[in-house]
């Protein structure tokens, strides 16, 4: 019994060691200066660099549709035309009262210069001349409202004309031949989208655009110092063409604190589409910086530590880091030196002083 009792505590003695023994190895690197590229990724949204709802100015039905959905057009081109029957009879109407009213006038500008004669030689009254000058400025203004009115209805006509305001290509399309539409139809005719350059809509939260502008000093010198972004787009490719981050919303978004921010990126090829969606790649370059790993750290009353080997031992040591990272790296900028030991994993779970292999 007294043999089996001693064998069984040199056994436990021999499992803490081993257990204390695993406990004490860490992974371990040491830190050194470097050119380092972080590239920081955002969700975004695309949108054509311009998007235009074509509904119709007047009311009637569709009798041609001069388009193919998906197709491209060109400022100015008659995408679908409404029938023009009712506004060439305004039309031809507006004409005709124009002309009656130019007869009318001329007429009324005859009896006035006679009537005038007239009275210079006191053959009618002042009653008389004053009167024919109102008849006079009655049929100028009966003319300069038929003229009016025959503007309108030639603008209606041409209305019937539905046309492209931009150069783009066409969404699908809502309505067929023979659907009766008007200004107040709940779904435009079609959407154009001018998409020979798309932008790339992203957030970034206060304090990120707070650090960005602190750090270039301010919104327009971020604008113009900011390097070539990417974008991945929806099969996991990245875009052959590389844009540039253009503008930064003077708001933040009450339900989510964020800052909305724009890309633009040329779309010579039409490959990206308005709609669609994709991830902006931002790269960070920082010259001859210490670059550890995040599994290296761990947060503390929001601030960031590591643990550094000092003679041979694990000690505690409070980091700055630059604000933007990629995920999985911090960039150091205060708190290590060149030629540091730091331990790469499970920062969390050491103790301080712990004995480091």
């Amino acid at each position: 019994m007294i043999v089996i009792l001693l064998a069984g505590l040199t056994w436990c003695a021999c499992k803490q060691q081993t257990v204390t023994q695993e406990n004490t190895t860490y992974k371990t690197m040491t830190v050194k200066q470097e050119d380092q590229t972080l590239l920081s990724e955002y969700t975004a949204t695309l949108s054509g660099q311009q998007e235009v709802e074509i509904r119709p100015q007047v009311s009637g039905l569709i009798t041609h549709i001069r388009i193919s959905e998906g197709e491209k057009v060109q400022k100015g081109q008659v995408l679908f035309i409404i029938d023009q029957i009712p506004y060439r009879a305004a039309l031809a109407e507006a004409e005709a009262n124009v002309k009656s009213a130019e007869a009318k006038l001329a007429t009324a500008r005859l009896n006035m210069e006679s009537t005038q004669i007239l009275r210079e030689k006191n053959v009618v009254q002042d009653y008389d001349l004053n009167m024919a000058r109102n008849e006079l400025a009655s049929a100028e203004a009966t003319l300069s409202q038929a003229q009016a009115q025959e503007v309108n209805a030639r603008n209606n006509l041409s209305y019937t004309e539905v046309k492209s305001p931009v150069d783009g290509v066409t969404g699908m399309i809502a309505y067929r031949v023979g659907a009766l539409v008007n200004s107040n139809i709940t779904r435009p005719l079609v959407t154009v989208s001018d998409n020979s350059r798309i932008y790339a809509y992203f957030s970034q939260t206060e304090s990120q655009i707070i650090d960005l502008i602190e750090q270039y000093g301010s919104p327009d010198e971020f604008i113009r110092q900011s390097p070539k972004v990417e974008l991945r787009i929806s099969n996991g490719k990245i875009y052959a063409e590389k844009g540039h981050i253009t503008a930064i919303s003077g708001l933040v978004s009450a339900g989510t604190g964020a800052v909305t921010l724009r890309a633009d990126f040329p779309n010579p090829q039409y490959l990206l589409r308005s709609g669609g969606n994709g991830i902006v790649i931002i790269p960070s370059v920082k010259k001859n910086c210490i670059v550890i790993p995040q599994s290296a750290t761990y947060e503390l009353q929001d601030k960031i530590f590591t643990y550094k080997v000092v003679n041979g031992k694990a000690q505690s040591i409070p980091i700055t880091v630059f604000p933007l990272n990629n995920g999985t790296e911090y960039i150091v900028e205060k708190g290590l030196q060149p030629g540091d030991r730091i331990i790469t994993e499970g920062a969390g779970l050491i103790k301080e002083g712990s004995k480091v292999e």
